[in-house]
């Protein structure tokens, strides 16, 4: 019997060829506050089938691992309390425990190979945490991007990371970062972290045959579109580099650290900005699930 629970859009979606985009959970039970949550996934649902492709929300419900969400467990989910948090290290127990988990970018990764999906669109990756040289702590999203074969669009990393590190741990792992229509690499909330990406893009079509470069060449792993937030909803670096360093500033003084960092980290630049990083948040994330969208529909349009 499979692991993977399709829901029947998705299943009739792969079956019959056509671009599907898969989508991560956490945003909706720890990204957002409800009720927003409910409210900014079923938009980014809306979005991928508005260009041209299936949703396919992916979570583990009562240790079934659901590729793509019935409206009803979209509902649940955003309501959902103690839902655990899912990368590769927990995913296969949570499932084996028959409990509940949101995915992260790397459990999401996971699930859309198993699913055979080759498209992921979410808000950002996770990355290498400022101060890693002593704390070592590296998000396994990076790992994972070399190992699943699934393009993940992204608004770069998220900018409370170490970027400089974090481009340079990809660049190790072999993973192709691409600009998306500008030469300078995104940071989440802004248009510009300062750094020259590796690579730039400006069209899906030709993101979509390099994706299939890769497999024609035996390459493990994915690569990654660094999808600008858009002009009108960004926050310049200029204005976010003090907030984060206050942010951080405020986790050390209150010994916040392991897990609970980005968490807290994300919810103090909210307070910082006075509501604009979340609105800069959702409008990146529905920017992302466009690209996405376009990308996998240029993706069966180069199948033999």
């Amino acid at each position: 019997m499979s692991l993977v629970h399709l829901s029947a859009p998705v299943a009739a979606a792969l079956e019959a060829g056509k671009p599907v985009v898969a989508l991560e959970s956490t945003i909706i039970t720890h990204g957002l506050p409800r009720p927003q949550n409910l409210e900014v996934a079923r938009r980014i649902e809306t979005t991928v089938r508005e260009n041209g492709a299936e949703p396919a929300t992916i979570a583990v419900l009562e240790g079934k691992l659901c590729v793509g969400l019935e409206d009803a467990q979209l509902e649940w989910l955003a309501d959902a309390e103690r839902v655990a948090k899912l990368s590769r290290a927990d995913m296969a127990v949570c499932m084996a425990e028959g409990r509940t988990g949101a995915t992260t970018v790397a459990a999401t990764m996971i699930a859309a190979r198993m699913a055979g999906i080759e498209v992921f669109a979410t808000g950002g990756i996770g990355g290498v945490h400022r101060g890693a040289e002593q704390s070592f702590d590296v998000s396994a999203d990076l790992q994972e991007l070399a190992r699943s074969p699934v393009t993940v669009v992204a608004a770069g990393a998220k900018a409370i990371l170490d970027l400089p590190k974090t481009l340079e741990v990809l660049e190790t792992l072999g993973v192709p970062v691409m600009a998306y229509g500008q030469d300078m690499l995104p940071a989440f909330w802004s248009r510009s972290a300062g750094l020259r990406a590796p690579l730039r893009m400006d069209s899906p079509g030709v993101i979509a045959r390099a994706h299939r470069m890769r497999r024609e060449m035996a390459l493990d792993g994915g690569q990654l579109v660094a999808n600008p937030i858009p002009e009108t909803a960004e926050i310049p670096r200029a204005e976010m580099t003090p907030m984060i360093s206050r942010a951080m500033q405020d986790a050390a003084d209150h010994g916040i650290t392991g897990k609970e960092v980005t968490p807290y980290l994300l919810q103090r630049i909210y307070e910082l900005s006075e509501g604009r990083s979340l609105e800069a948040n959702v409008a990146l994330v529905l920017n992302n699930a466009a690209l996405g969208a376009r990308i996998a529909a240029e993706l069966v349009a180069e199948r033999p």
